[in-house]
């Protein structure tokens, strides 16, 4: 298997990755933290999906995707702190002025976990982010320690995958998800 991982312009490939099997549900889309809460509150059903694919075509996209071949198979969102609703959390600091992006959302698809697949999304959020100018990188993922996690609350991340890749311990949050704390992760790209 190779992973080819690039940026998350064809909506149909995003659909497969975060998209309900029914199509009126009200699945996440990926949209709980990029959009502000009364707007992610009035979309509902199919209109989920027509944001997002709105911005699939906008520069930059979404995020990025994991391909196997022509299977998408991951899923990483990323995008500048600023436009997410962790610029104004109160959970998870700021530790500085620095314009950084973030990475906060990392999923596989059943059938293809434990491959390696997120630690190819993870190199490929950085690239991405580095690519779009960010001066650094952050994530809020999970310190579970050697704990399990539900698979269902696994999409921040898990903290070992994050310093795998080079990112190391900025700070501390008050965040917890599925009863472990996150801890703020950067990466400088400078």
């Amino acid at each position: 298997m190779t992973i080819d991982v690039r940026p998350a312009t064809d909506f149909e490939e995003v659909r497969t990755l975060l998209g309900p099997k029914s199509p009126g549900a009200n699945v996440c889309w990926c949209l709980s933290h990029r959009i502000p809460s009364k707007l992610n509150n009035e979309l509902r059903g199919p209109a989920r999906g027509e944001y997002v694919a709105e911005l699939c075509h906008e520069q930059p996209p979404p995020g990025v995707l994991a391909m196997d071949g022509d299977e998408p198979v991951g899923w990483a969102a990323v995008a500048p702190r600023s436009a997410t609703s962790f610029a104004r959390s109160h959970r998870i600091p700021r530790i500085d002025g620095l314009p950084v992006w973030c990475v906060w959302c990392v999923r596989v698809r059943p059938g293809y976990r434990k491959r390696g697949i997120s630690h190819a999304l993870i190199a490929g959020a950085v690239e991405f982010a580095r690519a779009n100018g960010a001066p650094a990188i952050e994530a809020y993922p999970l310190d579970s320690g050697d704990a399990k996690v539900d698979l269902t609350m696994a999409y921040a991340g898990i903290r070992k995958n994050f310093e795998r890749a080079g990112f190391t311990h900025a700070a501390d949050t008050t965040s917890v998800l599925a009863g472990h704390p996150r801890v703020l992760m950067r990466l400088d790209l400078r």
